[in-house]
């Protein structure tokens, strides 16, 4: 274990309250851009404490829950604040999310309205069908947040097919439903360490998908973490290329929270594409960019940055999947030929503890490391299965503890019990679920997860939850999903299907398998190859031998 760190102070105060403070601090520095569109933090806050104030209005208090289910756009930016400000609930969804997902995220967390992108309205309407509890629909448009002339383009391209929606009882366009409050005061803010702020999904140590439950200290001391971590001054007029999504840790606590607690720009970027990403590196000059191996991957085959100088490069951070030795070459190499001083610096982390964790160095790297734990986090390997501590060498798994801790899984006590555990040393350590070792100075190694997940693009993707759709079709007997390697994707989604008697393996087949899940499974976790075989491996208690599958993938 590391005894020797820095040490931090961490304010008794929301994230909204943090946010309020650096407004004090900076009221006309830009806190965030969208397509060019400034928005300052004295703005930023008007418009925060306005929504805020809409939702006093709609009927909710402090301790109920609201579903964003949006990319990154200013609406969401706004409303994940203004519910931090009266105490709701901010419950993070995949706006990708299949229907009958959305369902159970709104049913799960008790939602009692939900703030959805137009193009999404229509899922999530139907999505309200299995759904017990009334439910609110703020529908926010895109173009209402793009400079004028891009929302006209916007509409007559892709907006004027949303332009219908809201068209139900319970559904508000969001720039009407926030002037609702223009006549309710608000309260003070309020600080409770124990109080849920946010609630983020992932798969736990079983790889069930799960809810978990974090704090304004969580988020707040990541962000002061973190920029101590990478040994950089993080203030006004620097800015980051927010392309990492809200929903997800990384984005919400280190593309977002940590660069506007210190007064610097999130350029917002509702969606990854090679081209505009480029466009935006060369035109808007971040000094940091932060996202998983394939957005960086993507950027070395890019046209467009051939010959750029990225010398306004101050960081890049790589997380959300492993990186490989091969890759950071690569992408060094890129960096050094377009004149940026600097290397691509590997973060891990858990959503159990919001996102990174623990950073490769400024100037030291150790192949296969991926380096420190952050200040006051603490790192431990122990021999799977037990508490016991190994010596530095030592392969086990990866246990952690520190204020980002998560407070635990929503309305699930045994595997919070499980996950978070008190040891002898009078701690609350975080089991990973992760292999991996520590030397002697400290640094991490990442080695491979003990839980079944698939990562795709950064995102976790559960193979028990596509299996579990693909085995409720009527044509399939059983099913195994692994990940296969992928050059764009790091890994990709194959389902191996036995089918019932009587049913063909066929085109048609698998047409209507995909339709089936597609009710279940996000569209980045379906499967992008269906293979049909006769019967699958077994083990000798009689479940599929994924392991022997995977194998036979490696070798192809």
């Amino acid at each position: 274990m590391q005894t020797e760190q820095i040490h931090l102070d961490y304010p008794e105060k929301t994230m909204f309250q943090m946010i309020e403070e650096i407004s004090r601090k900076y009221p006309g520095e830009c806190a965030y851009e969208f397509y060019r569109k400034k928005t300052s933090y004295r703005t930023f806050v008007r418009q925060i404490e306005d929504a805020a104030a809409s939702f006093l209005a709609l009927g909710l208090k402090r301790d109920d829950v609201v579903t964003i289910c949006m990319p990154n756009c200013p609406q969401a930016l706004v409303c994940f604040y203004a519910l931090n400000r009266v105490g709701v609930v901010a419950n993070m969804v995949h706006p990708q999310s299949a229907r009958n997902e959305i369902s159970y995220y709104l049913t799960f967390s008790s939602s009692k309205a939900i703030l959805v992108l137009d193009m999404f309205y229509e899922k999530v309407i139907s999505a309200l069908e299995n759904v017990p509890q009334a439910v609110t629909v703020l529908t926010a448009r895109m173009q209402d947040e793009l400079p004028l002339h891009l929302a006209g383009l916007y509409v007559a391209k892709e907006g004027r097919k949303y332009l219908n929606y809201p068209s139900g009882p319970k559904a508000i366009l969001w720039k009407r439903f926030v002037h609702l409050g223009k006549n309710i005061t608000l309260p003070p803010p309020v600080y409770d360490k124990d109080h849920t702020a946010v609630i983020l999904y992932s798969g736990g140590t079983s790889g069930a998908p799960k809810g978990i439950c974090l704090t304004d200290m969580n988020f707040n001391a990541l962000a002061l973490q973190g920029v101590a971590a990478i040994g950089l001054e993080v203030h006004a007029g620097l800015r980051m290329l927010a392309c990492m999504p809200l929903f997800h840790g990384f984005g919400l606590g280190i593309n977002l929270h940590t660069i506007l607690i210190h007064g610097a720009c999130c350029i917002l970027m509702p969606s990854f594409n090679g081209k505009t990403y480029a466009d935006m590196l060369m035109k808007r000059k971040p000094n940091f960019i932060a996202g998983v191996p394939t957005i960086f991957d993507a950027l070395l085959h890019i046209p467009q940055l051939e010959h750029a100088d990225l010398n306004f490069l101050m960081g890049m951070f790589c997380g959300g999947d492993s990186l490989s030795v091969e890759l950071k070459k690569k992408i060094d190499h890129f960096l050094k030929e377009h004149n940026a001083g600097i290397q691509v610096r590997e973060g891990y982390g858990l959503t159990e503890c919001v996102t990174a964790s623990c950073l490769t160095p400024k100037d030291t790297y150790r192949e296969g490391s991926i380096g420190l734990p952050f200040p006051d986090t603490y790192y431990c390997i122990v021999k799977p299965g037990t508490d016991d501590v190994l010596p530095p060498g030592e392969e086990g798994e990866i246990i952690l503890r520190g204020p980002t801790l998560m407070k635990g899984y929503l309305k699930n006590p045994e595997e919070t019990a499980r996950t978070l555990r008190r040891l002898a040393d009078g701690n609350i350590w975080l089991y990973t679920g992760d292999l991996g070792m520590m030397d002697e100075d400290g640094f991490v190694y990442f080695r491979q997860r003990i839980k079944r997940v698939i990562i795709t693009n950064g995102y976790n993707v559960y193979p028990s939850q596509i299996e579990n759709a693909i085995d409720g079709c009527p044509e399939v007997s059983y099913s195994c999903v692994i990940g296969v390697k992928d050059p764009r994707r790091m890994q990709r989604v194959r389902a191996y299907i036995v089918l019932k008697e009587g049913y063909e393996a066929s085109e048609e087949t698998r047409r209507s398998i995909m339709d089936q899940i597609s009710l279940h499974v996000a569209s980045y976790a379906l499967p992008r190859e269906i293979i049909f075989r006769d019967q699958l491996p077994k083990t000798l208690v009689g479940k599929v031998a994924y392991r022997l599958l995977e194998e036979e993938a490696e070798k192809e």
